[in-house]
C-alpha cells in the first residue's frame, strides 16, 4: 500500500541540471521549462517524494489512478517513465536519475536539493484552498465522489489551485500574460491536438477521438472572427507521435495548442487539459475535471470559455458560449452513438460509411431531437454514393430527409446547413439554395473548414473559378494538412483547365499517400495534357481493377483518346457486362462511350444519369471530358435539365 504523500518544499533541485517547481507543476533546465503530461509528471513528483526507495508498480498505480481501476496500466507506466527519461536525458543501461528494479519497481537516485526559487511576488495559498479542501469542494461540485488518485489531489492542490488563487485574488496572473504572452496581431490561430485515450483499451479511441472533435468544434465557435481553429483532419496527424510543439506551430501556423487526456467509466468521466503557447511551449493554463458522463456536453463548453478567457487579449470581447444542459442518462447514450459514428464516418471509405450510418441511426432512435445525428446521417447518405459506385438514386430521399430534419431541429446548427446545401446541390441541382444554405453555415461558424471546402467545391461547378480558388484557401488555413482538401483544390485548378498546375498540386497529394483516391483524377489531366501512358499507369497502381467499374470506364477513354479504339471498345463491353451484374453509375459508361466516340450513346447514358439525378453530373459544365459533347442540342438540353445552362 502506498504511503501518505510527503509535502514537498516549492523548489527542489535534481542532480546539476533540472528544477522541480512543485508549486508551478513544472519541470525546467536553465530556466526552460520542459513538457511533461501530467501522468509523467506526477510519477516524477511519487519517485522524487520517495527518493533512494523503492516505489512498486503497484504503488504507482495507486497513487495515480486510485485503488480497484481496472485498466492495462503497464503500458501507461512504461510510457510515463520512458518520457521522464527523455527529458531528464537519462540512460536506461547507465541511470543517472531513475533506476528501474527488475520485477519490483523504480527507485529515484539522483542527489535532491532544496532551492528556494519561487517568485517573491507570487502570493502563498491560503490554508482554506489547499489540497484536502480542493478536492472536498469539486467533489460537491459534480455530485459524486471523486477518486482517490494521487494526479487527481496533486494536479488540483498544486497547479490549479495556485493559478485560480492569484487569478481570482490578485489579478497576477493576467499581469504575467500580459508580460510573457504576446499573440500577433489579427487572429489568433489554435490547434486542439488528440486527446490521448488513457482507459487502456484501443476500443475506447472514438471517444477520446470524439472528445477532440467536439473541443474543436465549441472553441472554434467562440470568437471566430478573433479566433481560428484547426480542423480535426490536419491535428489527427499527430496523433500518437511526439512531433515538438515548436514544429507543430510551424506546420500547423498556430500560436496555442491545446492538449490533454481523457478516461472514463461506466458512469464517470475524466478530462485533464493544458492551453500551451507553441513557441516556446509556455504553459499558460491547465485543469483537470471529474464528471459525470451526463454532464460532458456541459464540461467541453465550460473548457472551452476557459480557454477563450486565457487569450482572450487577443481575442478582445469574445462571445461566451451558451450554457450546455446536462443530459439524460437516454441522451447521452445517443451522444456515445454519435461520436461512434463520427469515428467511422471519419474513415471516408465505403464500408466505414454504411457502419456510420448504423450508429447515427441508432443515436435518432435514442433521441429523435439529436440534430447533429441527423446532420451527419444526411453527410453519410450524400457522400457513400461516390465510395461505393451505387447510383445515387436510393439514397437522395434518405439524405434529404435527414437534412430537413437536422435543420428544424436546430437552425443555428452550421453542419445541418452544410449537409443541406450539399443535397440540394448534388441530387436537386437547385444552385441558388445551395449557395444561400453554404454561406448561412459560414456564417454561424466562419471555423468550419468543411462548410469552406464544400462551398469551393459549388463555386467551381458554376465556373466561378477565382472565387472557388479563395474558399479553397480558407479551408486550407483551417485545415492546413487535409488532403482532400488539397486535392479537391487541384480539382479546381484542372476544371479550369489549368492542367500542369492540377498535376502538380495531385502529385504533391500523392507523395504524402500514394492511395488517396480524389488525387488519382490526375489521370484525368494526364490524359487532357497527351500523356496517356502516365494517365494508364496511374489507373493501373490503383487497387480493386477488374472488378469495379470505373477501372473499365476510365480505361475505354484513356484507350479511345490516345486513339486506340479497339481497346477502348473492349474495355465499354466489359463495362457493360458489369452493368448487366449490378448496375452502376450511368456516367461512367457515358465516360467509356465518349472514350469509344459515340456520342449518342454518351448522351444517352448521361440522360439516365439524369433521371437517377446523379451526383457526378454536377461537373457537366466545366469538365473537359464532355467539351466534344457541348455543341449537341441534347447536352445543352442537360445542361438546362442541371440549372448549369448559361
Amino acid at each position: 500500500m502506498v504511503s501518505k504523500p510527503i509535502k514537498l518544499p516549492d523548489s527542489l533541485r535534481l542532480g546539476d541540471d533540472f528544477e522541480l517547481d512543485v508549486r508551478a507543476y513544472e519541470l525546467r533546465s536553465a530556466g526552460i521549462p520542459l513538457k511533461l503530461k501530467p501522468i509523467p509528471m506526477e510519477l516524477l513528483l511519487l519517485l522524487v517524494e520517495r527518493r533512494g526507495e523503492l516505489v512498486t508498480r503497484e504503488q504507482i498505480v495507486e497513487r495515480i489512478w486510485g485503488k480497484g481501476v481496472f485498466l492495462d496500466t503497464d503500458n501507461s507506466i512504461n510510457g510515463a517513465i520512458s518520457r521522464i527519461r527523455q527529458v531528464l536525458r537519462d540512460d536506461v543501461e547507465e541511470p543517472r536519475f531513475v533506476q528501474t528494479v527488475t520485477g519490483k519497481g523504480y527507485r529515484f537516485i539522483a542527489p535532491v536539493v532544496e532551492g528556494d526559487r519561487t517568485d517573491p511576488q507570487s502570493p502563498g495559498l491560503d490554508p482554506s484552498t489547499g489540497p484536502e479542501s480542493l478536492v472536498q469542494g469539486r467533489a460537491e461540485q459534480t455530485g459524486g465522489e471523486i477518486a482517490p488518485g494521487a494526479l487527481h489531489r496533486r494536479w488540483w492542490a498544486i497547479g490549479l489551485g495556485a493559478l485560480l488563487v492569484i487569478i481570482a485574488s490578485l489579478g497576477v496572473w493576467r499581469h504575467w500574460s500580459r508580460t510573457r504572452v504576446r499573440p500577433p496581431q489579427g487572429k489568433v490561430m489554435l490547434a486542439v491536438l488528440p486527446f490521448d485515450n488513457l482507459t487502456g483499451d484501443p476500443a475506447q479511441e472514438y471517444f477520446s477521438d470524439g472528445i477532440t472533435e467536439e473541443m474543436i468544434n465549441r472553441v472554434g465557435g467562440l470568437d471566430p472572427q478573433h479566433l481560428g481553429v484547426i480542423a480535426r483532419t490536419s491535428v489527427m496527424r499527430y496523433k500518437n507521435t511526439r512531433t515538438p510543439l515548436d514544429q507543430i506551430g510551424r506546420e500547423l501556423g498556430v500560436q496555442y495548442v491545446i492538449e490533454g487526456a481523457v478516461r472514463q467509466d461506466s458512469h464517470h468521466v475524466r478530462v485533464t487539459a493544458q492551453l500551451i503557447q507553441t513557441k516556446d511551449q509556455t504553459p499558460i493554463w491547465a485543469q483537470q475535471y471529474d464528471r459525470e458522463l451526463k454532464g460532458l456536453l456541459a464540461l467541453q463548453t465550460e473548457i472551452a470559455r476557459e480557454v477563450a478567457n486565457e487569450i482572450q487579449l487577443s481575442l478582445g470581447d469574445h462571445k461566451p458560449a451558451p450554457d450546455e444542459p446536462v443530459l439524460s442518462r437516454q441522451e447521452y447514450e445517443a451522444y456515445d452513438l454519435y461520436l461512434r459514428g463520427q469515428y467511422f464516418f471519419n474513415k471516408r471509405d465505403g464500408p466505414s460509411l454504411e457502419e456510420a450510418i448504423g450508429y447515427f441511426e441508432q443515436a435518432i432512435e435514442k433521441d429523435p431531437t439529436n440534430a447533429r445525428a441527423y446532420a451527419a446521417l444526411a453527410d453519410c447518405y450524400a457522400l457513400i454514393p461516390g465510395y461505393n459506385s451505387r447510383p445515387g438514386d436510393e439514397f437522395i430521399s434518405r439524405a434529404r430527409a435527414a437534412a430537413m430534419k437536422a435543420v428544424k431541429l436546430d437552425e443555428n446548427l452550421p453542419e445541418a446547413h452544410t449537409a443541406l446545401a450539399l443535397i440540394v446541390q448534388n441530387y436537386d441541382w437547385d444552385w441558388p439554395t445551395a449557395e444561400k444554405e453554404f454561406r448561412r453555415a459560414i456564417e454561424l461558424n466562419p471555423n468550419y473548414a468543411t462548410a469552406h471546402h464544400w462551398y469551393a467545391e459549388h463555386l467551381m461547378w458554376r465556373g466561378r473559378f477565382d472565387e472557388a480558388l479563395q474558399e479553397s484557401e480558407r479551408a486550407r488555413q483551417l485545415d492546413p494538412l487535409s488532403l482532400i482538401i488539397a486535392a479537391d483544390n487541384g480539382a479546381i485548378l484542372y476544371f479550369s483547365r489549368q492542367y500542369d498546375r492540377a498535376i502538380e498540386k495531385w502529385r504533391s497529394v500523392l507523395e504524402v499517400d500514394p492511395e488517396f483516391s480524389r488525387a488519382h483524377l490526375i489521370h484525368a489531366a494526364y490524359v487532357d495534357k497527351g500523356m496517356f501512358a502516365e494517365a494508364l499507369a496511374d489507373v493501373e497502381k490503383q487497387p480493386h481493377k477488374p472488378e469495379v467499374a470505373w477501372y473499365w470506364g476510365w480505361i475505354a477513354y484513356i484507350r479511345g483518346r490516345s486513339g486506340r479504339k479497339a481497346e477502348a471498345r473492349h474495355a465499354l463491353k466489359e463495362l457493360l457486362q458489369l452493368n448487366r451484374r449490378d448496375p452502376v453509375n450511368p456516367q461512367v459508361i457515358a465516360l467509356a462511350s465518349i472514350g469509344v466516340g459515340d456520342k449518342d450513346q454518351a448522351l444517352t447514358w448521361l440522360e439516365k444519369a439524369a433521371e437517377q439525378h446523379s451526383n457526378e453530373l454536377t461537373s457537366l459544365k466545366v469538365n473537359p471530358a464532355y467539351d466534344s459533347l457541348r455543341g449537341e442540342p441534347r447536352f445543352q438540353e442537360l445542361l438546362r435539365r442541371v440549372g448549369l445552362a448559361d
